[in-house]
Order: C-alpha cells, then structure tokens, then sequence
C-alpha cells in the first residue's frame, strides 16, 4: 500500500506522567539520581485496587505475608525519559535489568551511569514471554536544559517508602537525597 496512514517506525508515546513505563520495543533514558533500593509488594484496598507497599531492604517484612514470592526487590531511581522529554522516576523489579546494570556500573570501561552514559532497554514479547535488552550508549552530552530542570525540582524517592508522592517534596539527608548538583563529565 502506497498511502501509509503512520510512518513504519511509529510507537503510541507513554503516558508521560511521573513514572517511566518500560513500553514495547527501545526505551531510551538517562539515569539522574542513584536508586533507593528495597522489597516491593502489593496489598489490597477496600475499594478493590492494590496499592505498592515498599520497605528498605533493611526493614523486617511483615508477618502476615508468608510467601516470599509475595516480595520482589526494586531499585528506584530519578530519569530523564527520551521518548517523553520528562524527568521520572523508573522502577526496576526485573534482576536480569538490575543485574547488568549493576555489571556495567562495576565495569572499568563504563562506570556509574548516572549522568554519565543512557541505557537503552528493549522490551520485546508479552506476559511470561516479555524480554529485556539492556545496551549502554556511548557518552554523550544531556540534552540542553535537562540538568537544570533536575536541579530544580524536589523530589526524595524516600517517600516511596512512606507511600507518598516522592515528587514536590524536600529531598531529605543522607540515602534518600536525590543529589542533582552532580556535574556531567564532558
């Protein structure tokens, strides 16, 4: 057919909220913040929804839930999201994601990604059969306006361990800090 409606290689954009959703196929994005890491799991409301419940990996799991499978490990960190042009925060339960990124961040040759290289991870397949790719870019300069956007915002990803909204709040001292003033390395 001659008359494409859309161009070949266009995707349905995320919803550009506050958090970065891994979508079907590259999801380019550089990381802004180091993560708060923990253990993740969902209850149930009253109304029918679940909500995230999040504890620091120090933090004694409660007892009322027995199976460890109820848990999964997260890291969560501050992104700047190519594909929406937003700062967000990115979670991460997949341990094949988190354990090449923690390969690359003790590598010589790469290093901490933070403000330093993107990652690009392609998602590809569905449900029990969904796949992760995760390839570093060479380093490059953050888009003009990025970093200063960062160091204005408020946002303590500590708050997801209180259940609040981490975006808006005064970041807080020591772990949970987001630390914007970081320099790029160019």
């Amino acid at each position: 057919m001659t008359d494409q409606f859309l161009p070949t290689d266009y995707q349905v954009p995320g919803g550009g909220g506050k958090y970065m959703k891994l979508l079907f196929g590259d999801n380019r994005f550089r990381i802004l913040s180091f993560p708060i890491l923990g253990w993740e799991y969902w209850k149930d409301l009253p109304n029918g929804k679940r909500q995230p419940v999040r504890m620091r990996m120090s933090d004694s799991r409660p007892d009322d839930l027995v199976d460890p499978g109820d848990y999964k490990h997260f890291w969560a960190m501050v992104v700047f999201n190519y594909a929406t042009k937003n700062i967000e925060i990115l979670e991460l339960t997949q341990g094949g994601i988190q354990k090449t990124l923690r390969s690359l961040s003790q590598d010589a040759d790469w290093g901490s990604p933070v403000l330093k290289y993107d990652i690009v991870i392609t998602r590809t397949g569905e449900g029990m059969e969904t796949r992760y790719l995760v390839l570093p870019k060479p380093a490059t300069k953050l888009e003009d306006g990025v970093l200063e956007l960062f160091k204005n915002m408020e946002i303590d990803l500590t708050a997801l361990y209180r259940g609040e909204d981490p975006f808006g709040t005064k970041p807080l001292v020591g772990d949970a800090k987001v630390k914007p003033k970081q320099e790029v390395p160019f």
